[in-house]
């Protein structure tokens, strides 16, 4: 028989997935802005925030709701040979493969001369990784208004930097995701758990031991999964070997703070 820690912990695996996606009422109002923005002929939109704030979780489920609909590819993964940007861009919206180097000038003569039903829709991820030469070519592409653009960064003085360069004048939606608050980072958890039928762990967690988390973790979702799944790790070890230290009604504030450690949200 399974433990009620073990099926806990793997829900918060560090994966990025659609059927991961939680819906809390500040996160779908967010969604619901992004899904209206990619609607509207803006040329390209911005989802920026700390990382852990959720932006790459937004462009999956964007892909997956969307992508019965219209035209749309999500790079998950940045693809910084600019020459391999461009034939994997050539390929997927076109269906034109391309042998050897191919270049912004050489790409764009292939898109006039392939003009497309709809404006395809194009996701990219940790746009913070491109070069600023590719990026500014990403930039002179969605002014053609041939390809949509959906771009994330990290919100760091150093992506503002780039986001103001490159974009100013062309981003007509800018979407800030945040941390969330110890309320909403409950519903979160629970919300998790609740979907894997893990409800006795769910009703574990109650508002001081949500706010402690919240504490240590500042609201971060990444931060959030790392500390619970590693906080299930040693309920695990502890119902394995010393059971009787481990109460099943509520969680120990000493346990959330050893898994702090362990994942060096505090430090010795």
């Amino acid at each position: 028989m399974n433990s009620i820690f073990q099926n806990s912990k793997d829900v918060f695996l560090d994966t990025v997935s659609a059927k991961d996606y939680i819906q809390l009422e500040r996160v779908s109002t967010i969604y619901q802005s992004l899904k209206d923005s990619v609607k509207k002929p803006l040329k390209m939109i911005l989802l920026y925030g700390k990382p852990g704030t959720g932006k790459s979780m937004f462009l999956t489920k964007l892909y997956h709701d969307l992508s019965a609909m219209q035209t749309i590819h999500l790079y998950s993964t940045p693809i910084l040979d600019e020459s391999e940007f461009f034939k994997t861009l050539a390929q997927d919206l076109l269906q034109v493969k391309y042998n050897g180097e191919l270049n912004f000038t050489q790409f764009m003569k292939i898109i006039n001369e392939n003009p497309m039903h709809e404006i395809p829709l194009v996701l990219l991820d940790e746009a913070q990784l491109y070069s600023s030469a590719l990026m500014e070519k990403i930039r002179l592409l969605s002014d053609t208004r041939k390809v949509k653009f959906v771009i994330t960064l990290h919100k760091t003085e150093k992506e503002d930097l780039i986001a103001k360069e490159h974009f100013q004048t062309r981003i007509w939606e800018s979407i800030e995701l945040e941390n969330t608050s110890s309320a909403e980072l409950k519903i979160y958890i629970q919300k998790k758990l609740m979907k894997a039928n893990c409800f006795d762990t769910a009703n574990m967690f109650q508002n001081s031991s949500v706010d402690l988390i919240h504490k240590l973790t500042k609201g971060n979702y990444r931060d959030t999964n790392k500390l619970v799944y590693t906080l299930f790790d040693l309920y695990m070890w502890y119902e394995i070997n010393n059971p009787l230290k481990i109460n099943k009604n509520y969680l120990s504030h000493k346990l959330i703070e050893m898994s702090a450690l362990q994942t060096g949200l505090i430090h010795d």
